[in-house]
């Protein structure tokens, strides 16, 4: 009977100590799982960043848990090179850059439209010649707009400079005849005395992009999700007084003169959503056809739309 008692008291005591390790198993396994609730993004001086300004302004990003580091590149390849590099988790791009990316091995995936504004500014007389050359960055949306808006009205020589202020600087000084801009970049061009000219971006569709990086859509998917719900509520915000769109434009853009908010053109700015493979198509056909090479990527290879359902 007491050597009964004992064995009893053996397993009863082995078990327990089993529940305990298995306990704190659960416990360590539970920190372990516990997701990074930050996001680093790079954006571009361009309207497209206003719901995401906004966003952080009225603490929606706070509200939804995560914590939004944002950095505004006048460079895109600087920006490039952050975002591959993992210095940044997700970035606003294009759908011609997102093509050839992919197509290069990089693995990012667009995740939402975003709403720009891309006016052609021009020098006195510019618009009356027929040989033109024209300022832009070369794998990107000003060159595919380029070609959509003046393709077929003027004899276009492309001359690419990636930096935005060198652009500007260009068409001052007489070397371009014509370059485009991102607004709030471009009004700040006609206070110089350029002329803006604004082509429409009335598509039902948007070449401006959101993109994450694999690896931050793999370690911190509930966090870009709530991002994306917070990016919804600004853009809100902004469609019930576009105002403050202007205000946050002007406030956080390095360099914007607040002269621009009478002569700023805004889009109209859309919840969180994706293209059509029809229209992705396309983009990648235009892509191939500017760069004379064959790309090996199809629309669903660009997107996540995990985020947007």
């Amino acid at each position: 009977m007491r050597n009964f008692k004992k064995l009893l008291s053996l397993i009863l005591i082995s078990m327990f100590s089993v529940i305990l390790i298995g306990c704190g198993s659960n416990e360590k396994n539970e920190e372990a799982s516990i997701e990074d609730a930050t996001l680093k993004i790079g954006l571009m001086p361009a309207v497209d960043t206003a719901p995401i300004l906004i966003a952080e302004k009225n603490g929606y990003f706070k509200d939804a848990g995560i914590d939004v580091e944002i950095e505004i590149y006048n460079n895109a390849q600087n920006r490039q090179s952050a975002l591959q590099s993992n210095a940044i988790d997700g970035a606003m791009t294009d759908f011609i850059a997102v093509a050839t990316n992919v197509d290069g091995g990089f693995d990012i995936k667009a995740t939402t439209m975003t709403d720009g504004m891309f006016p052609v500014l021009a020098t006195e007389g510019a618009t009356d010649k027929k040989d033109i050359k024209v300022g832009m960055m070369e794998v990107s949306v000003s060159n595919y707009l380029i070609d959509k808006w003046l393709g077929d009205k003027y004899n276009v020589e492309k001359v690419f400079i990636n930096e935005i202020p060198a652009r500007l600087a260009a068409l001052k000084s007489g070397e371009v005849d014509m370059s485009l801009f991102p607004e709030p970049v471009a009004s700040n061009g006609e206070l110089q005395g350029l002329k803006k000219n604004v082509y429409g971006m009335d598509d039902e569709f948007s070449a401006d992009c959101l993109v994450f990086t694999g690896k931050a859509i793999s370690e911190k998917p509930n966090t870009i999700k709530a991002f994306h719900e917070a990016y919804n509520k600004a853009v809100e915000e902004i469609n019930k007084n576009p105002e403050i769109a202007k205000d946050i434009l002007i406030e956080k853009i390095p360099n914007t003169n607040p002269a621009v908010k009478d002569i700023m053109v805004l889009p109209t700015y859309k919840k969180a959503a994706l293209p059509s493979d029809e229209y992705l198509q396309s983009v990648i056909d235009w892509t191939e056809k500017t760069l004379n090479k064959d790309l090996s990527v199809k629309p669903a290879d660009l997107l996540e739309g995990k985020f947007v359902k």
